[in-house]
C-alpha cells in the first residue's frame, strides 16, 4: 500500500518499522519539528524523524498540519492510507479523508477508556490491572472512532510507564500488518466504541507531586505511572532550602508513622495507609540513581517528614517525627 506515516516520539518507532519490514511504500513521514535539547538547546529531530532520514524516507515537519499549505502537500500524495501513533496534532477533516480507505491510529488503551494524551501513564497511576493496543479508524472527535483490531495486555506489578510503553510499542507495531490486510481487502469489521469514556489528561507538574497521605499503594502506582517522565516527586530540605527529588521507582514495604515519614535508612516513607520503599531516584542535575547511592551523599535523617501538597502560597517546612 502506499502509505504516509505520522508519529514522533519513541513510542512510534516500532510501528513504523514494522510498516517498513512489512514492504509497504511509505511515501512521507510526519513528525513534530524539531525542538531545542540539552544543555546548548540544539535543535534535535524527534526520534521518529531521526529513524526515518536514516531509512532514506522523505520527513516533512509542518509547524501545524491545519495550515493549508500542509493540507495540500498532504492531499498532493495520492495514498491508500494514513498510519498514526502519537503524532502529537489534530488532524482536520481534509487530512483524514485524503487517503483512498482512511487514516488509522494506534492507541494504547482499550477505548473508551483512557482516551486522550498520556493513556499509558493514567492506566499505572488509576491501579488498572489490564490495558491494551487497539488500531481504530481515525474521526474528528477525540480518539472516538471504530475499532480494528485489538491486543489485550496485562499490567504488571513492577511496570512503569517506560516498561509498559515499550510493551505497548511493540505489540501494537505487529497489529499494522494485520490491520493494513484487513483493510485493504474490506476484510473487517469496525466495531463502535461502547460504555462511558474515560479521559487520560496531560500530566502536569503539580499533579506529579506525591501526596504521602494517599494509601501505599496509590503512592506507589503514582510514582511508577509517571516514571521516567515527568516523574513524581517530593521536597526535601537541604542546608535550609527545599530541593525537588524524582521518585522514578518504588516497592510496597512495611511500616508505620505520619505520612511523609522517613522510617529508615533504606528511604522507606509512611503513606496514609502502609508505606513505600523508594529504590531509584533523581535529584536536580544528577543521573538517575539507586535510592542507597543517593542517600551516601544526600542526607534524609530517620524521622524526616516529607513534604506532601501544600496550598499556594505556603511555605516549605520540613520537619522531624517524634
Amino acid at each position: 500500500m502506499r502509505l504516509a506515516f505520522m508519529g514522533t516520539p519513541d513510542f512510534a518507532v516500532p510501528s513504523l518499522a514494522e510498516l517498513i519490514a512489512s514492504g509497504h511504500e511509505i511515501v512521507a513521514v510526519y513528525s513534530q519539528p524539531p525542538r531545542p535539547k540539552g544543555r546548548g538547546q540544539k535543535l534535535t529531530p524527534s526520534p521518529v524523524h531521526a529513524f526515518a532520514e536514516a531509512m532514506g524516507l522523505p520527513v516533512f515537519t509542518p509547524d501545524s498540519m491545519k495550515a493549508a499549505e500542509a493540507i495540500d502537500i498532504f492531499q498532493s500524495l495520492d495514498l491508500d492510507a494514513a498510519c498514526v501513533v502519537a503524532y502529537g496534532q489534530i488532524l482536520k477533516p481534509e487530512v483524514l479523508e485524503a487517503p483512498r480507505l482512511g487514516c488509522f491510529n494506534l492507541h494504547g488503551s482499550l477505548l473508551p477508556r483512557w482516551r486522550g494524551a498520556a493513556p499509558i501513564q493514567r492506566a499505572i497511576m488509576a491501579g488498572d490491572r489490564q490495558t491494551g493496543v487497539q488500531i481504530m479508524r481515525m474521526s474528528e472527535g477525540l480518539d472516538e472512532g471504530a475499532i480494528i483490531l485489538s491486543e489485550l495486555m496485562d499490567i504488571h506489578a513492577d511496570d512503569t510507564a517506560a516498561s509498559l510503553g515499550d510493551r505497548m510499542a511493540h505489540v501494537g507495531a505487529a497489529l499494522w500488518p494485520r490491520a493494513l490486510a484487513a483493510i485493504e481487502r474490506g476484510g473487517f469489521t469496525e466495531t463502535q466504541q461502547t460504555g462511558e469514556p474515560t479521559y487520560a489528561k496531560k500530566i502536569t507538574s503539580a499533579e506529579a507531586r506525591i501526596d504521602w497521605s494517599r494509601p501505599a499503594a496509590e503512592v506507589d502506582a503514582h510514582i511508577r505511572g509517571l516514571s521516567p517522565f515527568p516523574g513524581a516527586w517530593f521536597e526535601v530540605e537541604a542546608d535550609g532550602e527545599p530541593v525537588r527529588v524524582k521518585a522514578l521507582m518504588s516497592v510496597l514495604a512495611e511500616g508505620e508513622g505520619s505520612a511523609g515519614q522517613v522510617l529508615d535508612d533504606g528511604l522507606t516513607i509512611a503513606c496514609g495507609d502502609g508505606a513505600v520503599r523508594l529504590t531509584r531516584v533523581q535529584r536536580p542535575g544528577k543521573a538517575a540513581q539507586s535510592a542507597e547511592e543517593m542517600l551516601r551523599g544526600f542526607a534524609v535523617p530517620v524521622g524526616t517528614i516529607l513534604s506532601g501538597p501544600r496550598s499556594e502560597g505556603s511555605a516549605f517546612s520540613t520537619r522531624r517525627g517524634l
